[in-house]
């Protein structure tokens, strides 16, 4: 008899959490049972907490209770049982995963390469996430990288997103990007992109006080303020904003004083998800949440399929071979680990230069 355990929050309070443990249903035919070896937490799983009900996240990994939701992670997984023909026990998955000890799910539109969680509950929600790379059969696979892979190609892939989203847009006129919370391993990587365009506007790192000397070693800002230094940004240069925090206070503060300067908000993550009620001096006109999937599927009618990802990919690749040289990736087994994980990434207490990989 094989167990599945998992992390189930409350949809209002992403504190309040329990670990359930239940029997593993017996597989119809087509299916596969997964179990997670191991998988990421960073503050990118508290966003999709936060937004779960506007974007559809709680829909992946639906549970019995209405008001409960199992949170998604970026992660690794082995086959275990198969009812399908063409895949294996023993193949080896990465992408998308409920923060559990595995899952059941439905392959379809299977390629040498990847493979589809062709689950009816999740045929409506974004293709990025229903999509899993069988690593056994990628040409590229580097296991040395697995790490990296779950902590930062989700971010990064995100960040590369951002930075091709302002540049398709002319960076909206500005002449600076502001991005708060710039310590975030997802701000990080939009600042890694944005570096490397010799035409790209300045960049200005809004930080904590605690994180401005991490952030100054990576070189990658033009300027690094902390949140009480906000006067000090030059309100007479159009500036784009890459929000990180969701911080409505802080939003509020940076549109009020650059008034028609701020030239348009992208919201990107809520790292201070207990702050992100906008305040009446946010303006809400010029002001979007981006959302990565909606990106990618527009590049893909644009450019073709596969084309925006393998420069993404390789983007990726890059900036986390970069990234080694700062980030510490802290690996724990156990669902005492997990549940200490998720209670530091939450209340934002993991350093700017740390990542949890975690697994049951």
């Amino acid at each position: 008899m094989t167990e599945i355990t998992e992390f189930i929050v409350a949809k209002n309070d992403l504190s309040s959490w329990r670990i359930d443990t239940r029997e593993a249903p017996s597989l119809k035919s087509g299916e596969i049972l997964a179990k997670v070896d191991r998988f990421a937490l960073t503050a990118n799983n508290v966003t999709y907490g936060v937004v779960g009900e506007k974007i559809g996240y709680w829909k992946f990994f639906p549970v019995a209770k209405d008001d409960e939701g199992i949170i998604p992670v970026w992660g690794f997984a082995d086959v275990i049982q198969s009812s399908h023909p063409d895949i294996p026990v023993g193949d080896r998955l990465y992408g998308y995963f409920p923060m559990a000890s595995h899952l059941v799910m439905a392959p379809a539109k299977i390629r040498d390469e990847r493979l589809f969680d062709g689950a009816a509950h999740r045929a409506d929600l974004p293709p990025v996430y229903n999509s899993y790379a069988r690593v056994k059969a990628e040409p590229h696979f580097d296991k040395e990288m697995d790490d990296e892979r779950m902590v930062l190609f989700p971010l990064y892939a995100t960040s590369y997103c951002i930075y091709d989203f302002l540049k398709d847009n002319g960076w909206f006129e500005a002449k600076q990007v502001i991005i708060p919370s710039a310590s975030s391993k997802t701000a990080i990587g939009a600042a890694y992109a944005i570096k490397s365009d010799p035409i790209a506007p300045k960049l200005v790192g809004l930080t904590s006080s605690r994180n401005k000397q991490a952030v100054e070693k990576l070189k990658l800002y033009d300027n690094v303020l902390t949140y009480d230094d906000v006067a000090a940004i030059d309100t007479a240069s159009p500036a784009v904003i890459v929000d990180m925090s969701g911080n409505g206070k802080l939003l509020g503060e940076l549109h009020k004083a650059l008034g028609d300067n701020m030239k348009y908000t992208s919201n990107v993550g809520v790292t201070h998800y207990n702050a992100n009620n906008m305040g009446p001096d946010f303006i809400r006109e010029r002001s979007a949440m981006f959302f990565a999937p909606g990106h990618i599927q527009k590049r893909t009618q644009e450019w073709g399929p596969g084309a925006f990802e393998k420069q993404a990919f390789a983007f990726w690749k890059d900036a986390a071979i970069k990234s080694r040289d700062w980030l510490v990736i802290r690996r724990e087994n156990g669902a005492k680990a997990v549940e200490k994980a998720w209670a530091e990434v939450l209340e934002g207490k993991t350093p700017a230069d740390a990542a949890w990989v975690v697994g049951f």
